[in-house]
């Protein structure tokens, strides 16, 4: 069928295999480039929202083989594949590929048809997966695995986040938001749902580059903790706070969150949750507990699986390349285990919209600062940001998963200590 396309075997054959397992998407909205130029163009009437690019003559086998929920990722982020354009319409296709159930006997029909296409691959370089040692949630491990992520580079994470560097949910009144007044519309929102005052203890658990503690002191008055485990991340957050001249209310540290000790009147974790893990859940909440002062408040605010998502089989590209040890549970597991631990959930808020948006201007800025991103890293570093932020985006557009606020008591004698409405939140 695309014979007319090219005289170059191998791309009438790698077009043709697309083609039959692509049969049923439609209409299609995007190109397909082969590697000596030739292009298969849309659907008549159909724009080109991005085009796939095949790199070489093995790219199609690279990108189905082996049957894995990460290899497409991989043949993308290695460079057999290259995606121009609008990365996230490339999810729509990803989609797809993942929710077909073809029956034994077509799986035959073209496993045949994909080892009948050349071979080969690029060389594979940059970032690899992550190597951990150690038992899972381990002290030691969490401390390799948080440093894989975010121990990549500050310059890195700067060219794409806000001035203030929230790597987290913003918070947007309109889409048409500015991501640096989103987040700190999203800093003041937890200090408000806080209830912060002028010298309350405030600890920071997962505090990143400083963003919240930093806020919380200079807007609320508050002698705020911060706690990492990316040396990389208290570094510039000590010399921020040092630049803001604000020692002696607010400092952050290098420490797990189980080696903390002390009382606090207000507890908060923004997006480090997601590293806990499932097993842990029991002991991240009383220890939360544990540093609590009757009456105190504790803001969780994380990512959560949606009940109903099908998780893929084997170790998914997010583990392998972007979290490890990562683990995200439904809001339910995490609302339980909150209560065992005997705080008062009072209330539960979702941002998933809001996540969509931020991660939609996580990706444009990337983009925009494409080629210095790959100086600092690599490309293969700078391609795992764009796909998996871009894959987060669908992800949560889908509703497969979620982001919930989560604003938690420790009562005192079964006194809660808060207003009777929400109304000082929203003023």
């Amino acid at each position: 069928m695309f014979a007319t396309l090219s005289k170059d075997s191998a791309v009438r054959a790698s077009f043709d295999f697309l083609g039959e397992v692509l049969a049923g998407y439609g209409p299609r909205d995007f190109a397909v480039r082969a590697w000596e130029g030739t292009v298969w163009e849309p659907d008549a009437g159909q724009p080109a929202r991005f085009t796939l690019v095949l790199q070489h003559p093995g790219a199609v086998r690279k990108m189905f083989w082996p049957p894995r929920p990460y290899t497409l990722g991989e043949a993308y982020i290695y460079d057999d594949i290259d995606i121009e354009g609008d990365i996230h319409a490339f999810f729509a296709v990803l989609s797809y590929l993942y929710e077909m159930r073809p029956g034994l006997r077509r799986r035959l029909h073209w496993l045949r048809r994909l080892f009948a296409l050349p071979g080969g691959q690029r060389p594979r370089s940059g970032r690899l997966p992550a190597q951990l040692s150690g038992a899972v949630h381990s002290h030691e491990r969490d401390r390799q695995a948080i440093s894989y992520h975010y121990d990549v580079s500050n310059a890195f994470y700067q060219l794409w986040l806000d001035r203030r560097m929230v790597y987290s949910c913003a918070y947007f009144a309109d889409p048409s938001d500015d991501l640096d007044r989103a987040q700190e519309r999203k800093l003041d929102y937890i200090c408000r749902k806080l209830r912060l005052l002028p010298g309350d203890r405030l600890l920071d658990i997962g505090c990143g580059w400083g963003g919240l503690v930093m806020y919380a002191a200079q807007q609320y008055g508050v002698h705020a903790l911060g706690i990492t485990l990316s040396q990389k991340q208290v570094e510039l957050a000590q010399e921020r706070i040092r630049q803001a001249g604000l020692q002696d209310r607010c400092r952050v540290e290098y420490q797990d969150y189980r080696e903390v000790t002390g009382t606090f009147d207000k507890l908060v974790s923004v997006g480090m949750f997601e590293h806990v893990g499932g097993k842990m859940l029991p002991v991240y909440f009383q220890k939360a507990c544990s540093l609590l002062r009757p009456g105190g408040v504790f803001l969780n605010h994380g990512i959560a699986l949606s009940g109903w998502e099908r998780r893929p089989r084997g170790q998914p590209f997010a583990q392998r390349y972007v979290f490890p040890d990562g683990e995200l549970k439904p809001i339910h597991a995490t609302l339980k285990a909150a209560e065992e631990a005997r705080l008062e959930v009072r209330d539960v808020e979702s941002l998933r919209e809001h996540y969509i948006l931020t991660l939609q201007n996580w990706v444009k800025r990337l983009e925009m600062h494409a080629d210095e991103a790959r100086k600092l890293t690599n490309e293969a570093t700078y391609r795992i940001w764009r796909l998996y932020m871009a894959g987060s985006a669908d992800g949560f557009r889908a509703a497969r998963g979620n982001i919930y606020q989560t604003l938690l008591v420790k009562p005192d004698r079964g006194i809660s200590g808060l207003p009777l409405t929400r109304t000082d939140w929203y003023v």
